[in-house]
C-alpha cells in the first residue's frame, strides 16, 4: 500500500489547511495531485499532517480488504482530531472520502462512519469545489462516480504543480476485462481513453515545467485507443512516439498492462523508440492454467511465457515486473507450484504479490475452495523469497555497468543526489546535487536492499 501526501513547507495564515492521504495505486496518486490542483484556488494549501487541518481527504483503494479497513480506522482517528479542533475553538474539520472505496461502499461509509461529511467517487472528483461548498451547508451529501471520465478531465485545471523531473499522466481509465477477483470494472467503469491531443497538451505543459520522464497511467493502459487528430483510434505505441517528439520529454514508462493488449506495434516500440524505458510491468497473477481460467484472465500460462520471450527478443535488456495472487479459491499445491515454475522460467526484477482477498460483489468471493490464511501465508512467503532472490541477482548483475540516471532530488548527505535508473531503481550518487533534473551516465558500484549506489563517470 502506498501512502502519498504531497507537502509544502509552510502554510500562510490566510490559507486553509488541507491534508490528503492516498492509498493504493499510482492512478490514485495522480488523482490526489489533480484534486489538490482543484482545491488550491479555494484557498487550500497542503499540510503533511492531519492535525489542525480544515479539510482531510482520504483517497481510497478497494482492491484488498485491509485497504478498506484502514480507511475506517483512519476515519475514527480523524473524528477525535476534529473534536479536539472544535474544543480549541479552531473551527471544524471537514472529512471527505474519495476513490474506489467511496464508489463501492459510499452509502455504507455514510452509515458506518457518520463522521464523514462527503463521499465522492473517482470519476466525480472534478466536482469537489462545489461539493465541499455544499457540504458545509448540508452534512452528508454523497456523490458516486458517474463513469463520465471525459467530463472529469474536461473540468480539471490545465496547470499542474510538479515537484521534480518525473510525473504521472493518466491516459486511460476503467477496465473491460472483468477478472473474477477484481472490483476495478465496478469502481472505475468501462475502458475509456483520453484523446491524443489532450494528452499531448498536458505533456507539453509538464515538459515546460521541467519534467523529463512521464509514466503513462491506466487500469489497462496498453488497451489505450484514444482518438487522434483525424478522429481515428490511436494505440499506446503511436501515442508514445508522439510524446517522444515533445522537447524535454526523454523518458516514457507505462503501467498497468494486460498481456492480451501487448500488440506488435507496442513490442516494436520497446525495440525502436529510445524514450521507452527497458522496464515492463505485466501482471500474470498465476502460473496455473486452471486458476487463470477461474480468474477469467483470458490468457494461458504458455501464451504469457511466449509473449515475454517475444518482448525480450525485441528488447534484450528488458527488466520485468509482475503481479501475483496466492490462495485464489481452488488453488492447490500443484497450482501454486505451477506459479513458482513460471516465475523460475520468466525471471522477474520486481513484483507485487498478495494473498487473495475476497471483495464483495466479485464472482470469486462466492467460489468454493477458499484457501486458509495459514496456507496463503506459507505460499506468499515462498513466492516472495523466490522473487527477492531473482531481484537480488538482477541488481547484482548491474554492478560495474554504466546506466543513465535521471537525478530527482537531493540525498541526505551534503552533495548527494538520488536518481532513477532505467529500471526504476533509486540510485544514490555522491557529489551530484548540482545535476538535479539531468540525465547523466553513472557507474553502478554497489547494491542495497532497495537501491543502488553509483558514481559519476
Amino acid at each position: 500500500m502506498n501512502a502519498h501526501s504531497p507537502s509544502k513547507p509552510e502554510i500562510g495564515p490566510d490559507l486553509k489547511k488541507l491534508h490528503i492521504k492516498t492509498y493504493g495505486c499510482q492512478m490514485n496518486v495522480y488523482d490526489s495531485e489533480r484534486m489538490l490542483d482543484l482545491l488550491r484556488p479555494l484557498g487550500y494549501e497542503v499540510s503533511d499532517r492531519p492535525e489542525g487541518a480544515d479539510l482531510v481527504l482520504l483517497n481510497t483503494c478497494h482492491i484488498r480488504e485491509k485497504a478498506a479497513e484502514k480507511v475506517y480506522s483512519e476515519i475514527g482517528r480523524l473524528k477525535e482530531l476534529r473534536e479536539e479542533k472544535i474544543a480549541a475553538g479552531e473551527g471544524r474539520m471537514t472529512i471527505a472520502v474519495a476513490g474506489c472505496v467511496a464508489q463501492a461502499e459510499g452509502q455504507e461509509i455514510m452509515n458506518r462512519a457518520p463522521a464523514v461529511d462527503l463521499v465522492v467517487g473517482p470519476q466525480a472528483y472534478h466536482q469537489l469545489p462545489e461539493l465541499i461548498a455544499r457540504t458545509t451547508r448540508a452534512k452528508g451529501e454523497r456523490l458516486a462516480a458517474d463513469f463520465a471520465p471525459d467530463a472529469k478531465f474536461d473540468a480539471l485545471p490545465n496547470e499542474r504543480e510538479v515537484s521534480g523531473p518525473t510525473a504521472f499522466l493518466t491516459v486511460q481509465e476503467g477496465c473491460d476485462k472483468f477478472c473474477t477477483f477484481c472490483v476495478v470494472p465496478y469502481t472505475r467503469g468501462a475502458e475509456w481513453s483520453r484523446p491524443v491531443a489532450a494528452i499531448l497538451d498536458e505533456a507539453r505543459r509538464l515538459a515546460d515545467k521541467g519534467v523529463r520522464e512521464l509514466t503513462l497511467l491506466g487500469q489497462n493502459v496498453n488497451a489505450y485507443n484514444g482518438a487522434d487528430a483525424s478522429g481515428a483510434d490511436s494505440t499506446l505505441a503511436k501515442l508514445m512516439y508522439a510524446l517522444a517528439e515533445i522537447p524535454g520529454i526523454d523518458r516514457l514508462r507505462y503501467t498497468t498492462s494486460h498481456p492480451n493488449d501487448m500488440g506488435d506495434d507496442l513490442i516494436e516500440a520497446h525495440r525502436d523508440l529510445p524514450a521507452v524505458m527497458p522496464y515492463l510491468h505485466l501482471p500474470v497473477q498465476s502460473g496455473s492454467d486452471k486458476i487463470l481460467r477461474a480468474m477469467n484472465r483470458k490468457h494461458g500460462r504458455q501464451s504469457y511465457i511466449d509473449l515475454i520471450a517475444n518482448i525480450r527478443e525485441a528488447r534484450p535488456d528488458l527488466a520485468l515486473s509482475g503481479d501475483f495472487i496466492v490462495g485464489f479459491p481452488g488453488e492447490t499445491d500443484k497450482d501454486f507450484e505451477d506459479t513458482m515454475d513460471l516465475i523460475r522460467q520468466v525471471r522477474y526484477a520486481a513484483s507485487f504479490s498478495f494473498k487473495y482477498s475476497p471483495r464483495p460483489g466479485t464472482p470469486a468471493a462466492a467460489m468454493p475452495g477458499q484457501v486458509s490464511d495459514e496456507v496463503m501465508d506459507a505460499r506468499l512467503q515462498a513466492l516472495q523469497s523466490l522473487i527477492l532472490e531473482q531481484q537480488h541477482d538482477f541488481k547484482s548483475a548491474l554492478v560495474g555497468k554504466t546506466l543513465d540516471v535521471l537525478f530527482e532530488k537531493p540525498g541526505r548527505r551534503d552533495g548527494q543526489a538520488i536518481g532513477r535508473s532505467p529500471y526504476l531503481q533509486s540510485v544514490f550518487v555522491e557529489n551530484a546535487a548540482h545535476l538535479l533534473g539531468q540525465i547523466v551516465p553513472v557507474r553502478i558500484e554497489a547494491v542495497g536492499p532497495n537501491s543502488l549506489q553509483g558514481a559519476l563517470i
